[in-house]
């Protein structure tokens, strides 16, 4: 019961990180009507600041405002230059363009930095572990990432439900051209929009470096990954990327420590590992396809 326990808080952490790339994606996706290829590279240069800041200073506390900085100039930078051209064009332009921006970031940290990962160090008052029932023991900065989600999803909450700016969001995505007769400068909107979005992947990519090697290629292992969880809870929900995020990270990760496991009961033990890890890769896909039989725009309609 306790290697359960540690487990499902292990997906919980893991869901919460998705949460932090799915929210920014589904604000970009669903709102702005923008298939970015490129969200997961933000994560990845907001990875190497924080790291590179954290290992440079020796102080965690620098790399937050680092990361964060670096990954929504870079969300900007990215908006004004190539997005705000793609608004009205197919999503197969917009595919092609943010394609490119993989390919031009991933070659730009390869020329200054290499391809040897980069491992963040682990905050002192972070490390070690705490016990959270008898025998289980939970590593402090697991729970802080799980703490640090949380409070984003609140915050997010009340932005885009509570005030001025979230109310504008929410009727951009509705009718952009009604907002802009009304004098709406939707432009400086959608850079907004853009940049939180960013921020938010770059927080994650800060978050991860302690815990994950922060190299070349990162964010699009993530990337799909975090598709699938704005797919499923509702293209343009933040609500439904947080219910999302957590269920998947939950579901991958028992499936990854749980399902070999029962196989062996049934079958030789090499052969339960291979046909086990097969699916428990499969598992978050065929639970999108299950999820999207029974609603096919996902948990929640865009409304928060």
């Amino acid at each position: 019961m306790t290697l359960f326990f540690e487990q499902t808080l292990n997906g919980l952490q893991f869901g919460v990180m998705l949460f932090l790339m799915a929210a920014g994606l589904t604000l970009i996706f669903g709102i702005m009507g923008i298939i970015n290829l490129a969200h997961g590279s933000i994560y990845m240069v907001g990875a190497y600041a924080g790291t590179l800041v954290i290992t440079e200073t020796g102080s965690f506390l620098l790399g937050v405002p680092a990361a964060l900085a670096v990954a929504a100039i870079t969300g900007i930078v990215m908006e004004v230059a190539v997005i705000r051209r793609l608004y009205r064009r197919d999503h197969l332009d917009q595919v092609l363009a943010t394609f490119a921006i993989i390919l031009i970031l991933n070659q730009a940290i390869t020329i200054f930095f290499g391809r040897q990962p980069l491992f963040a160090p682990m905050p002192d008052a972070f490390s070690g572990s705490v016990e959270l029932l008898p025998g289980l023991f939970y590593p402090v900065y697991r729970l802080v990432i799980i703490l640090v989600g949380l409070a984003v999803a609140a915050g997010l909450y009340i932005l885009i439900n509570r005030t001025r700016i979230g109310m504008l969001v929410r009727a951009g995505s509705t009718n952009r051209d009604m907002v802009r007769a009304l004098g709406v400068d939707i432009r400086m909107l959608y850079t907004v929009v853009f940049a939180l979005g960013a921020l938010l992947a770059g927080l994650a990519g800060l978050m991860a470096g302690p815990v994950l090697a922060v190299q070349v290629g990162m964010g699009e292992q993530i990337l799909i990954t975090t598709f699938v969880v704005v797919v499923i809870g509702g293209v343009g929900s933040i609500k439904g990327a947080f219910y999302a995020s957590l269920i998947i990270g939950v579901v991958d990760t028992l499936l990854r420590a749980y399902l070999p496991g029962l196989l062996r009961q049934f079958m030789v033990g090499s052969e339960a590992d291979a046909l086990g890890a097969g699916i428990s890769s499969m598992g978050i896909y065929l639970l999108m396809a299950l999820v999207l039989l029974a609603r096919p725009k996902g948990l929640f309609v865009a409304d928060s």
